[in-house]
């Protein structure tokens, strides 16, 4: 089950695929090290057209088979050991990155109406919310400021925690009037 972005549409669309645009423009776009090399030659492709007209679960399935079969892990006890990639990957990744691709677009469409801020929901229900990501459901941040953060931490936890890692559940939209 995918995720209810509120405010995805022609107009966030729009500034959704400008970022995407500037990320490979830059050689910013995160790849992860999970796929395979199928993967990492068309998820360029996949992402622009799930941001173009699909949603996470269409780029979901347009990544299966697209990642390894397995992944080195670090041990607690020092080394590593090889692990089986979780059947999830594909779902856990399109999740996060299509979600911090909308992000930025309501953010940059929120600059546009001249909205200073932008507003945190819960846009996927999950069976048992963590008390951290609820906590933050219905406050509100800088839009510039998040905007700023979700180009600077590329593949990594934010500084503002939204979205607030995998699987939270959490996104923005335009602050209800």
């Amino acid at each position: 089950m995918g995720m209810n972005f509120i405010n995805l549409d022609e107009k966030t669309r729009k500034f959704m695929l400008n970022e995407l645009e500037q990320d490979i423009a830059s050689n910013k776009l995160y790849l992860s090290p999970r796929l395979n090399a199928a993967g990492r030659r068309n998820y360029e492709n996949l992402m622009r057209s799930a941001i173009q007209k699909g949603d996470d679960v269409s780029l979901a399935n347009s990544l299966a088979g697209m990642f390894k079969d397995y992944e080195q892990r670090a041990k607690k006890s020092g080394g590593y050991t090889t692990v089986k990639v979780p059947i999830t990957a594909p779902e856990t990744l399109a999740e996060g990155e299509f979600n911090r691709f909308y992000c930025r677009g309501v953010c940059k469409r929120a600059q546009e109406e001249g909205l200073e801020e932008v507003e945190i929901y819960r846009a996927k229900a999950v069976q048992n919310p963590r008390p951290e990501s609820q906590v933050l459901v219905g406050s509100k941040l800088k839009a510039d400021k998040l905007l700023h953060d979700l180009r600077t931490n590329i593949g990594v936890d934010t500084a503002l925690r939204v979205p607030a890692g995998p699987n939270s559940g959490l996104s923005i939209r335009l602050p209800q009037a």
